[in-house]
């Protein structure tokens, strides 16, 4: 099934890959009314590879090769139409702001734009549907934990898994039942029992995982049912990462101080608009918990008033994360990452790390402007407690704990560049 999800998105990749090449070389048709030449292509190939591969990276920042938005027919037409209006201010950015290349092509780009849009429709809405994608599969999952029961729910209510869930008695006749896969807890000392046909079911060519680790692939969290000191042991204390930790931290601070010169003109602008909007203070500073639950202090640009009312000026600061400029000096410092778990009150911590069993692991870390939690859960406490969201954001946070790496952050990064654009809050 995991297979299955990797293999359709490079399909999908290569398809666009395909899919772009074809309208380039229409489009160069179109213009000239005949087929481009040899050198004509190789004049066209340099930058219209670079472009490509840039359109291929917003692609996957939109999650078009994700799995949990293998896009549904009623969507594809305006998640594609989103991507491409995107794509195209890349484009006329790239070669009308970027004077490297020898062309200009406006005609070109324009035709070309069309046709890639109408060939990526055509491929992912009809000819990407003609590929097999694999047999229908069924499995068993032995376990009744509230996991258990949501991956239940998630392989029975979404075609797009080709899953069938089976009752455990189909366990007495595999083969019968067509049985793939059983998915189990294989900390659970009692399983033997309830495998008692083990040895039929391996030469059935029946597989097993376990189900946190099927969990996680799927809901990309981890299942808090399951956590507990012998899952420290195992995938935090067992696996230390001194040598990503340090490049991080490395990245971090150049990342930091780049982002702060390039900014730097931006505040007397900002400080000068607040107040002349209420003529409040320009900042407002408020205490965290970060890295092994030392209390620090964060700066923004304040956006409201009487500690509730967003201002005018404020909703702008907001809306294209201004207000959060003065939190790289604090991730210059090192008591904020540029990806990490969401730094928290101390009242709210306190009130956490009594009612939900190992909150205090997300601060074996330090909090970060942007994080795993942030892009993935959703509806997050801002404003009060909550109990419930926070301990399913805890799920997140363990996720990033244990595969916290370059790649993760990398793509944290790259999830966050969409949530600006669609000017969602984080």
């Amino acid at each position: 099934m995991l297979v299955r999800f990797r293999r359709e998105a490079l399909l999908l990749f290569f398809g666009d890959i395909i899919a772009f090449g074809c309208a380039l070389y229409l489009a160069l048709f179109l213009r000239n009314l005949s087929a481009p030449g040899v050198e004509q292509m190789l004049e066209h190939s340099a930058p219209f590879s670079i472009i490509i591969a840039i359109w291929l990276l917003v692609f996957y920042i939109f999650d078009l090769y994700g799995k949990q938005t293998l896009v549904t027919r009623s969507r594809l037409s305006g998640e594609i139409a989103r991507v491409q209006v995107v794509n195209s201010i890349i484009a006329v950015l790239f070669f009308y702001f970027i004077p490297f290349f020898i062309i200009a092509p406006k005609t070109i780009l324009f035709i070309n734009l069309i046709f890639s849009t109408a060939l990526i429709y055509i491929w992912r809405r009809f000819l990407s549907e003609l590929i097999p994608r694999g047999r229908h599969e069924s499995v068993v999952i032995l376990s009744e934990t509230a996991e258990a029961e949501e991956l239940k729910r998630e392989l029975a209510q979404n075609a797009k898994y080709a899953v069938d869930v089976a009752d455990p008695s189909a366990l007495a006749s595999p083969k019968a039942h067509k049985i793939s896969w059983v998915i189990l807890d294989l900390s659970d000392t009692e399983r033997e029992g309830r495998l008692a046909n083990f040895y039929e079911l391996l030469l059935a060519g029946v597989r097993f995982i376990d189900i946190a680790e099927f969990y996680e692939e799927i809901f990309d969290r981890v299942p808090l049912s399951y956590v507990d000191e012998r899952w420290f042991l195992k995938h935090i204390t067992g696996s230390p990462k001194q040598i990503y930790d340090g490049i991080k931290r490395l990245i971090d601070i150049i990342v930091a101080s780049i982002a702060w010169l390039i900014t730097l003109p931006l505040l007397p602008l900002v400080s000068l608009s607040i107040k002349l909007d209420d003529g409040g203070p320009v900042f407002i500073d408020q205490t965290r918990v970060g890295k092994r639950g030392r209390v620090f202090t964060i700066r923004k640009f304040r956006s409201m008033r009487d500690g509730a009312v967003v201002t005018r000026v404020g909703r702008c600061l907001r809306k294209m994360r201004i207000d959060e400029i003065p939190q790289l000096a604090s991730v210059i410092r090192g008591d904020l990452a540029l990806i990490g778990p969401r730094p928290e009150l101390p009242r709210y911590v306190e009130l956490y790390r009594r009612d939900i069993p190992y909150y205090d692991a997300r601060h074996m870390l330090a909090p970060g402007l942007s994080g795993w939690a942030q892009i993935y859960h959703e509806n997050h406490p801002h404003f009060s407690p909550a109990l419930e969201a926070t301990r399913d954001k805890l799920s997140y946070d363990l996720y990033y704990l244990k595969n916290r790496s370059l790649w993760l952050d990398l793509k944290i990064v790259l999830k966050t560049f969409k949530i600006l654009l669609l000017q969602k809050g984080t």
